[in-house]
């Protein structure tokens, strides 16, 4: 009986700098886990980004760290290559199957990090202008200036051109008509100039302009440009004001609008 006590205990201080390592692997992963999972909360935070997709983040992370480092250690006392190569063959096949689910997840995570636009934020995206109303990892749902509510996957959104009107604070507004040819230029042009500086939200810079643009057969074409503040009006709105000051100043002067 001693003998087979003397073996184990043998066998035991043979394994001891094997268990140490395995150990030190874990705890290790354990701290690296809870430090980025710290460290990605805060910024996500800082970003506004909803509690419950921000904390699902941090889950993923938190527990993919830690299973790197499980595997790490168990790496020190036995091969896990086979294990792990079978495991990868399963991954495949489930993968596969659910290639556009994984596909829309990892969009998620990256527009969560990347923050192109927030919940709230009016936006331009495949092809439908709205206001964002929630965001979580695998879609996106805005609700369309007409009143529709669309949902986007995040991998249409992530792969596709983003116009975010609610981070300009300056929008230019065009506007394209057309005067009669017995107005005179330098008389329009003064009348339009006039015109858009008492549109509410107007901004003096950069300074709005008129430019003619050819001669049609109604009359000789032009455009006027000006610049809002978006957090005082819309371009919707200073274009219905622009359009109808507009009208009234080159009606008291006796300059017909023709059709563009």
């Amino acid at each position: 009986m001693q003998p087979y006590f003397d073996q184990w205990g043998d066998q035991i201080i043979k394994a001891f700098p094997v268990i140490l390592t395995a150990l030190v692997i874990f705890i290790v992963s354990l701290y690296v886990a809870g430090l980025l999972s710290r460290i990605l909360k805060r910024i996500m935070e800082k970003r506004r980004v909803q509690a419950s997709a921000a904390n699902l983040v941090v889950q993923v992370t938190r527990w993919a760290i830690i299973t790197i480092g499980v595997i790490a250690a168990l790496q020190q006392f036995f091969n896990v290559t086979a294990f792990l190569t079978g495991l990868g063959i399963i991954g495949f096949t489930v993968g596969f199957a659910l290639q556009d689910v994984m596909k829309n997840f990892a969009a998620g995570i990256i527009l969560l990090l990347q923050e192109p636009f927030q919940v709230g934020d009016t936006i331009s995206v495949a092809g439908f202008d709205g206001i964002i109303t929630s965001v979580d990892l695998r879609t996106t749902e805005m609700k369309t200036l007409d009143g529709r509510i669309v949902i986007l996957p995040n991998a249409t959104i992530l792969s596709s051109p983003i116009i975010n009107y609610t981070r300009a604070d300056r929008r230019r507004v065009e506007l394209t008509m057309a005067v009669s040819y017995d107005a005179d230029p330098s008389v329009a042009r003064q009348i339009i100039l006039d015109a858009v500086q008492g549109v509410q939200g107007f901004v003096p810079e950069p300074a709005p302009t008129v430019f003619f643009n050819a001669f049609s057969g109604s009359g000789i074409d032009l455009t006027a440009y000006f610049w809002i503040d978006t957090a005082k009006t819309d371009p919707l709105t200073a274009r219905d004001a622009a359009l109808t000051r507009i009208k009234g100043g080159l009606q008291e002067k006796g300059i017909e609008v023709q059709k563009v």
